[in-house]
């Protein structure tokens, strides 16, 4: 009844039909059981031919907001969700992107029983975020103020100066590799790392693990 994929803008979260206090208790248990993975995160809900009132996509938004995830486009079929959705100030579509072969892909499902992995051609600005259940490998760089977010590892075959977090799901034995290593906070699984040093040793390519309990960092090579 409840489906999440991740989409170019954030995360679209597709609800079908039935009781409608149990969808929302589905999407509550969900939400619950990857919690790192969706804080923060941006949601657009698709509801197809469901009528929703005002109260209802409210509760949607309320519930969203106590997780930390934001609610921003309510998408539907019915012209009664769509007004009810612009009451609220909330998009009723989802923006067009031209397919370049250079965007971030627009399904990342979170359905995936594996740690399948994701490739990625680009650099992550500001305010730009990457999601995956399973692996991210990233080929340029994450500047200050955008994030990576993984079920997985994270391989950044460039410079990593923004956020990342590792294993979001939980998961401690997952690693963080990249070129240039300076991460403005670095997480992996339920653990976060001290902001680097900026008066450290020269650049070289590094890989961050857990170790006896603390996140350790290590050149990243052959050996």
């Amino acid at each position: 009844m409840v489906t999440i994929k991740g989409i170019r803008d954030g995360l679209l979260v597709t609800l079908g039909g039935g009781d409608w206090n149990h969808l929302l208790a589905e999407l509550e248990d969900r939400l619950d059981r990857a919690a790192n993975f969706f804080t923060g995160a941006r949601v657009a809900l698709q509801v197809g031919p469901l009528a929703l009132s005002t109260a209802e996509i409210a509760a949607v938004r309320d519930l969203l907001a106590r997780k930390a995830i934001t609610l921003w486009a309510v998408v539907s079929e019915s012209a009664t969700t769509q007004e009810a959705a612009r009451q609220l100030e909330l998009d009723i579509a989802l923006p067009s992107h031209p397919s370049t072969g250079a965007e971030i892909p627009d399904e990342l499902s979170t359905e995936a029983t594996d740690l399948s992995a994701v490739l990625v051609h680009r650099t992550l600005r500001s305010g730009q975020s990457l999601r995956n259940v399973g692996h991210v490998v990233l080929i340029g760089d994450v500047n200050p103020g955008a994030e990576i977010i993984a079920g997985g590892d994270v391989v950044v075959w460039g410079k990593l100066r923004g956020t990342v977090h590792a294993g979001a799901m939980g998961d401690d034995s997952r690693v963080v590799c990249a070129l240039e290593l300076t991460p403005t906070q670095l997480r992996i699984g339920s653990l976060v790392a001290r902001s680097p040093d900026e008066r450290r040793r020269r650049v070289r390519p590094e890989m961050a693990r857990v170790n006896q309990g603390q996140i350790v960092v290590e050149p990243w090579d052959s050996s």
